[in-house]
């Protein structure tokens, strides 16, 4: 037997005004999650346990079947296995975010959704003893501090719009982490691609805001575990990171971007060529949750319209064993992530009544709430781990 998972994150929501009291997921057209809904099985899954806080990590660590109490460190140390950067013993790998901070105030916490290569080149101006800058993906980048102590952080998007002071970095490493932010905004304040972005309308990048730091994690290997060959699909180095340390295939999708003009439909082809030679392949899109970000409701509906088709070419030319789910909800109304249970459904061997994918439709599905670790075990049809 062969699987697919799709993930869409964030995906989950709650009732909209706007939509006339429904939510993004039951107001989108979606034939194809309804379908895998209809032909299978529903149910709700609980993914971040109440000691952590919600967050694509942990919560995508769960859905694969990883326990964050023995494996979860940080968000850093995941993106910095990514990007082919071996942490030391005495090493903490830092997520850091390109930001527009104005007046004191986190305006926008990706500066616009900043392009790679304006990243890059605002990354090369910066140079602080002790911490090495590493660009990625927009405004998804990386740091590592040598001889760390560690430090409580916060994400920059689950402060939009609030005052930054309060929550500015405390403990071991945030002297040196002030100091990086701090060099930031010196070398950003007439940097040429800032220059250029508000001679656009675009917002700048006014300094760097690093937060989920950790040490190197030890994952166990989704082969050894399951005796499957596994493959990731993602544009965000957080989930090729745990795809790496896994042993799982990472598998780079060309058109992919992390945002809501992803390739969906590369996606899926991708996807299709992988289970060929793998035995499960987990497809994420970051698309439905940069949306939940923005607050921007036709935005998410339409990314989570372009999950659907991604679903639609890999049902009509694939007839193993699908699953549909969001990772954590990421509510308009919010902007954040929630820890509310998310909504699952299953193509297999399983069915109950359910005719649709939505949150209160999965209420009712035949699998009922269930916590996180299960969902593999549900998928594969046996017992836990």
């Amino acid at each position: 037997m062969k699987y697919i998972v799709v993930l869409g994150d964030g995906m989950a929501d709650e009732p909209i005004d706007a939509l006339g009291g429904m939510t993004p997921l039951d107001y989108a057209d979606t034939p194809n999650m309804d379908r895998i809904a209809r032909e299978g099985a529903c149910g709700l899954l609980r993914t971040v346990k109440d000691e952590f806080e919600p967050g694509s990590d942990v919560a995508n660590l769960s859905v694969l079947g990883y326990d964050p109490a023995t494996c979860y460190t940080g968000r850093g140390p995941l993106e910095a296995a990514s990007m082919g950067i071996d942490l030391g013993p005495a090493d903490y790998a830092y997520r850091f975010n390109l930001v527009t901070v104005r007046d004191g105030v986190m305006e926008d916490f990706n500066a616009g959704h900043i392009t790679s290569e304006e990243g890059a080149d605002l990354i090369g101006s910066l140079a602080v003893p002790g911490a090495d800058f590493h660009p990625g993906i927009s405004y998804r980048n990386l740091m590592v501090v040598h001889g760390a102590k560690g430090s409580v952080t916060t994400p920059p998007h689950d402060i939009v719009g609030q005052a930054v002071g309060p929550h500015l970095p405390s403990g071991g490493d945030a002297p040196l982490l002030m100091r990086c932010m701090d060099a930031a905004r010196e070398a950003f304040a007439d940097h040429p691609v800032n220059r250029a972005r508000v001679a656009a309308g675009r917002l700048p990048a006014t300094t760097i805001w690093p937060w989920s730091g950790g040490k190197r994690p030890a994952i166990p290997d989704f082969r050894g575990r399951w005796g499957l060959a596994g493959g990731m699909i993602s544009a965000v180095d957080l989930l090729n990171g745990i795809a790496r340390y896994a042993g799982m295939e990472v598998i780079h999708v060309p058109g992919a971007t992390g945002f809501i003009d992803t390739d969906y439909q590369a996606k899926a082809r991708y996807a299709l060529d992988a289970i060929e030679r793998l035995d499960f392949v987990y497809v994420h899109v970051e698309a439905p949750d940069e949306a939940g970000h923005m607050g921007g409701v036709e935005e998410k509906v339409k990314a989570i319209e372009g999950v659907d088709g991604l679903i639609g070419t890999i049902l009509d030319n694939f007839d193993g064993t699908v699953a549909v789910l969001p990772d954590h909800p990421t509510p308009i109304r919010l902007k954040t992530h929630t820890r509310t249970p998310v909504p699952f459904a299953i193509r297999g061997e399983v069915k109950d009544s359910t005719a649709c994918f939505s949150e209160k439709e999965a209420a009712k599905g035949g699998f009922g709430l269930h916590e996180a670790a299960d969902f593999l075990p549900l998928l594969f049809g046996r017992k836990a781990a």
